[in-house]
């Protein structure tokens, strides 16, 4: 293990950091390859699941459940706006950094200025299986080990600490199952509204027809 002291970096995200991407360093070059590509793609196919979970109640749900589909997008950007907002604020270096001489499997760190804590990829990630779990419970549970597995492969391939991709999960599940409800209240009024509208017979502006 190298000898490598990380301001603010608990000590015990740093030693797991090290074991696992010393671990992702001895792996097969074809799982390094999967691996690099999949902490991208998994993302992908979450959104994806979000989607199909949507259409469904948007096709085939009440008021509610509609109105909650169209809010969980709107919680999923909400999501990664405050996972940025946190970058900013914490501004922690990437592992990939500090050390140099560790080999990740990514290939190339983040450039300078992208900071590590919260992980975007584990808070979208979250947020998109949390959101995908409110409205079709069967698709959430193949949604919620993806995001985990999404999330680990941040770490695995060498550009986030455990703790990074730990609280970027965490503050996607809480962001999207808090506010999408929330955010499903008005929506849903604005919704019944529209359906009462469009309900009204139309008046012709001449008046009552004559006999």
């Amino acid at each position: 293990m190298t000898d490598t002291v990380m301001t603010g970096v608990p000590d015990i995200s740093a030693d797991w950091y090290h074991d696992i991407v010393e671990f992702a360093d001895g792996t097969p070059q074809p799982v390094q390859g999967f691996a690099a590509h999949f902490t991208e793609g998994a993302i992908l196919l979450l959104g994806v699941l979000l989607a199909l979970a949507a259409v469904t109640r948007l096709l085939g749900g009440d008021v509610r459940a509609r109105a909650l589909a169209l809010a969980a997008p709107v919680s999923v950007l909400l999501a990664y706006g405050g996972s940025e907002g946190l970058k900013s604020l914490v501004a922690e270096e990437r592992p990939c950094r500090s050390p140099a001489d560790l080999v990740i499997v990514a290939g190339h760190c983040p450039p300078v200025g992208d900071w590590s804590f919260p992980s975007n990829h584990a808070t979208i990630a979250g947020a998109l299986a949390g959101a995908t779990l409110l409205l079709h419970r069967r698709i959430g549970l193949i949604a919620a080990p993806l995001a985990v597995l999404a999330a680990l492969s941040r770490t695995f391939i060498g550009v986030h600490y455990p703790h990074d991709v730990a609280a970027g999960l965490l503050l996607g599940v809480l962001v999207t199952t808090l506010i999408t409800p929330l955010a499903a209240r008005p929506t849903a009024e604005m919704l019944r509204w529209w359906v009462r509208r469009s309900a009204r017979p139309v008046v012709d502006a001449r008046g009552p027809a004559r006999r």
